[in-house]
């Protein structure tokens, strides 16, 4: 007699098939893979992230430049409405106009007022154009259909804290100091033993680590300054 023969397997489901291998795919990696296998937040080599900067709401230089515009633009109307209706105009903008007649464009106070005025609208036109928020570093965008739209950023005392703690951590490291800014992370640490050549590096590759695992859009660089500490300190 001969064995019976196995029985076809049951034709698999195609979206349960491709949900297997999607999770035995991305099982071995350390992260969920967007388009071209790179991880999420990962960007394509070469290419700037996009990730601008976040903007200012500036809503109190806002509401007070309307306000004080409003304000004038309200005088100026109704002492334009007075006129207009035969009736004399306000006596304020009578007195303004008698004491401007008596100044020429060379006086000193009408160039101090000028450039008064020269540099508010500088100030006016810097808040318009840039962007503010220096405090916040924007951080890599999801991959698209996985959270996209949403952005997150990072405060630059919370990043110098998180790569305080790093540099802590070095053997020899006493004490540290890490200020982080848009392009730079400045550190200055002290070492009461080691070779400060030594510290140094290690503090250098352990700053890239913990820089690139912030997951910033623009990656500041490390700049470590490394001295002795004193001797009560040690």
């Amino acid at each position: 007699m001969t064995a019976p023969e196995p029985a076809d397997p049951a034709p698999a489901d195609p979206a349960t098939a491709g949900r297997g291998a999607g999770a035995r795919g991305t099982g071995s990696g350390k992260g969920p893979r967007g388009r071209g296998g790179r991880r999420r937040g990962d960007h394509a080599p070469g290419r700037p992230p996009h990730a601008g900067r976040f903007w200012s709401a500036r809503r109190i230089p806002a509401a007070l430049t309307a306000l004080v515009l409003l304000g004038a633009a309200g005088l100026f109307l109704y002492d334009l409405a007075a006129v207009r209706a035969d009736r004399p105009g306000m006596q304020w903008r009578r007195h303004l106009a008698a004491r401007l007649a008596e100044y020429t464009p060379a006086d000193p106070e009408v160039l101090v007022a000028a450039g008064v005025l020269v540099v508010a609208g500088a100030v006016l036109l810097v808040l318009a154009l840039t962007p503010g928020l220096r405090g916040v570093l924007p951080m890599l965008p999801p991959d698209e259909g996985d959270g996209a739209g949403i952005r997150a950023g990072l405060g630059r005392k919370d990043a110098a804290l998180v790569l305080r703690d790093r540099a802590m951590e070095v053997s020899g490291v006493r004490s540290a100091r890490v200020r982080v800014g848009r392009t730079r992370v400045a550190v200055r640490a002290a070492s009461h033993f080691r070779e400060l050549d030594a510290v140094r590096a290690d503090l250098e590759a352990v700053l890239t680590v913990g820089i690139g695992e912030l997951g910033l859009a623009h990656p500041p660089q490390p700049r470590v300054r490394v001295t002795r500490a004193a001797e009560g300190k040690r």
